[in-house]
């Protein structure tokens, strides 16, 4: 596999010419600038890990510094329910990017996931955060897969007896707004309802998506800054 530190301007191109093709939201010039900022990503790898893709540590530090999705983001804008008041999940949204499961992100990954997280149309959005939320894979959000990560995300207060029992409230509720069947979970039918019928919702069990400010800050340092290289 030529490693893509090593890349040649030719064959970049030519990459960029395929994937631009099959990938929505991105022209060819925008395609090249996402694969040459890939490239420099992976030289910053170890040479072992970067002949594969992007780990899990490199994305986390992607997430943290180009992107300014902390452990410590609040979604809350003053006006969400307490319930949409967390913490980024940060491995699911690696999940989500690694489609083939391989534990690394490979280029065509990275353009492709990235056209959602910069550009995705609202039902891509709702189609990327089930993912994300979807933990085991079986086409649900169970309502222990929200304990979970409602746990994982929510900020507790200090003077809580037991935080627990105040999140299992909160994915009652949850589970009441979103389960239009009663089956006790939330199918991807169920989702797409929900944050058609109220947007606020999409990232309801933690942030997963960049805001607007990111965005902008990204797109100007990968399709300004790449594209004078």
């Amino acid at each position: 596999m030529l490693k893509m530190s090593a890349m040649n301007r030719k064959f970049i191109q030519n990459l960029a010419e395929t994937l631009c093709k099959q990938v929505k939201h991105f022209d060819k010039r925008e395609t090249e600038c996402l694969i040459r900022l890939f490239s420099g990503l992976l030289g910053e790898q170890a040479e072992r890990r970067a002949a594969h893709g992007l780990d899990r540590v490199r994305f986390r530090h992607i997430l943290h510094n180009t992107f300014g999705m902390t452990d410590d983001m609040m979604m809350d804008n003053g006006t969400s329910p307490i319930w949409m008041r967390t913490r980024i999940i940060i491995m699911p949204v690696f999940r989500a990017f690694d489609k083939d499961n391989d534990t690394y992100i490979s280029v065509r990954e990275w353009v492709e996931g990235l056209s959602v997280f910069l550009r995705g149309t609202l039902d891509e959005k709702i189609k990327f955060c089930f993912d994300v939320y979807n933990l085991h894979g079986d086409g649900y959000i169970s309502r222990e897969e929200m304990l979970q990560m409602l746990k994982d995300s929510l900020i507790r207060q200090p003077t809580e007896e037991d935080p627990d029992e105040g999140i299992k409230d909160i994915v009652e509720i949850a589970l009441k707004k979103m389960d239009y069947d009663h089956d006790g979970k939330v199918s991807y039918s169920d989702f797409e309802k929900t944050v058609k019928d109220e947007n606020l919702l999409l990232e309801a069990f933690g942030n997963c998506l960049p805001d607007a400010k990111s965005i902008l800050a990204f797109e100007q340092h990968a399709f300004q800054e790449q594209h004078g290289h």
